[in-house]
C-alpha cells in the first residue's frame, strides 16, 4: 500500500513539473479533461500534424471533426451555444467572418495574436491567421508568351478570354478570392466581373482537376491557389510539369493572399486548452511544421520562414485587405445572381 501511494505521488509530481515547464495550466493536464474538439476545415494532414505535435508536447488530446469551410461554418451557426466544438480552423477567412458575425467566438489570448505578423491578424482579436495561401494564375507554357499573360485578374472577364480559363466557382477557395474582389472593387464591379466570368470560365470541381486540365491542354489556364502546383511538383509532377505560374502582384485583386483562420468558441467547455492549442499552432512549433512539411502553405508567424520552394510572401505584392471584412454571404448572393452558383 505504501509503495503504491509513493508511486502515485511520484507520478503526480512528474505531471506537475511537466505542466509548469510547458506553461500549460494544471487544469489542462487534469485527467478529468478529455481534451478538445476541433472543427477542422483546414487540410486534414496539416492539422493532424499540428494536433499530434501539440498533444506530444502538452498531453492535451485533440479530436478533429473534418469538413469544408462552408459546411462547418454553417454547422456552428446552427449549433450556436450548444456546439460541442472548442476550436474552429478554416482554409479561408470568410467562414471565420460568418461565425464571428454570429457572436460565437471568444477573444483570443493576446499572446497568440502577437505571435502572428500584423498583416495576418484581425483588428478585433477574436480570431487570427494560422497559415496563408496565394492566388495564382497557372497556364500551359506552350500557349503563352510572357507578354500575353493577363495583367490583372479583372482582365479574365473580357471577351478574348472566353473558354480560355478554368476555376472552381462552387469552392470556398475561389469564393474567398471573389470576396477580395468585392472588398477592393465594390459590389457593382464585382457583379460585372462575375457576369463576364460566367461567359468565359470553364468550371471544374476542384483546383487540382483544373490544374490537371491545364497541364493536359484541355484548357489554356486556371485561377487556383499556389500550393496545388507545389504539392504536385513535390510528388510526381505529372499534373503540373507543363504548367507555368503567373503572380499578378501590384496589389491586384488577383494577388490576394487568403488567410486560414483559427478561433476559440465562446461555448467551449475547455477554453484554457483551446486557447493553448491556437497559441501553439501560431507559435514556433506550429509554424515550423509549415516550413518543413508538405502542405506548402505560407507561415504567418512573426519572423517565421515558409517552405523554401515558395515565392516569398513579401514578393507577392498582395493587396491590403482586412480579413474580418470578407463577406461570404454577399459573395454567394452575387455569384448566384451571375449564374455561377
Amino acid at each position: 500500500m505504501k509503495r503504491s501511494f509513493l508511486t502515485s505521488l511520484s507520478r503526480l509530481v512528474s505531471v506537475a513539473v511537466t505542466t509548469a515547464a510547458l506553461g500549460v495550466s494544471a487544469q489542462a493536464q487534469s485527467p478529468s479533461v478529455e481534451g478538445i474538439l476541433v472543427y477542422n476545415a483546414q487540410h486534414a494532414s496539416l492539422t493532424q500534424a499540428w494536433a499530434e505535435a501539440f498533444t506530444k508536447e502538452t498531453g492535451i488530446k485533440v479530436t478533429l471533426r473534418q469538413g469544408s469551410d462552408t459546411e462547418l461554418g454553417n454547422q456552428l451557426l446552427q449549433e450556436g451555444a450548444a456546439s460541442p466544438a472548442d476550436v474552429f480552423l478554416t482554409e479561408n477567412s470568410p467562414a471565420m467572418t460568418l461565425v464571428d458575425g454570429a457572436g460565437l467566438f471568444t477573444p483570443l489570448d493576446p499572446a497568440a495574436i502577437n505571435q502572428v505578423a500584423p498583416a495576418y491578424r484581425t483588428a478585433h482579436g477574436r480570431w487570427v491567421g494560422i497559415a496563408a495561401r496565394s492566388t495564382v494564375f497557372v497556364y500551359k507554357k506552350t500557349k503563352f508568351s510572357k507578354d500575353q499573360l493577363p495583367k490583372s485578374i479583372m482582365d479574365l472577364a473580357k471577351p478574348e478570354w472566353k473558354g480560355r480559363w478554368a476555376a472552381t466557382p462552387a469552392g470556398a477557395d475561389f469564393q474567398a478570392i471573389v470576396s477580395a474582389i468585392l472588398e477592393l472593387k465594390g459590389e457593382a464591379a464585382t457583379l460585372a466581373w462575375l457576369k463576364g466570368m460566367k461567359e468565359n470560365v470553364v468550371p471544374f470541381k476542384g483546383n487540382s482537376l483544373a490544374m490537371k486540365a491545364v497541364n493536359a491542354g484541355q484548357v489554356d489556364s486556371a485561377v487556383i491557389y499556389h500550393y496545388y502546383y507545389y504539392g504536385d511538383m513535390a510528388k510526381t509532377g505529372e499534373n503540373s510539369e507543363k504548367v507555368g505560374q503567373h503572380y499578378f502582384r501590384n496589389e491586384d485583386p488577383g494577388a490576394f493572399v487568403s488567410i486560414s483562420g483559427g478561433g476559440v468558441l465562446a461555448s467551449s467547455k475547455h477554453k484554457a486548452e483551446a486557447q493553448a492549442f491556437v497559441k501553439w499552432i501560431t507559435g514556433k512549433g506550429g509554424q515550423e511544421i509549415l516550413r518543413t512539411g508538405t502542405s506548402f502553405e505560407y507561415a504567418v508567424g512573426q519572423g517565421a520562414a515558409s517552405h523554401r520552394s515558395l515565392v516569398p510572401l513579401a514578393d507577392l505584392q498582395s493587396p491590403k485587405v482586412e480579413p474580418a471584412k470578407l463577406n461570404s454571404r454577399k459573395v454567394s448572393d452575387l455569384m448566384t445572381q451571375a449564374g455561377l452558383l
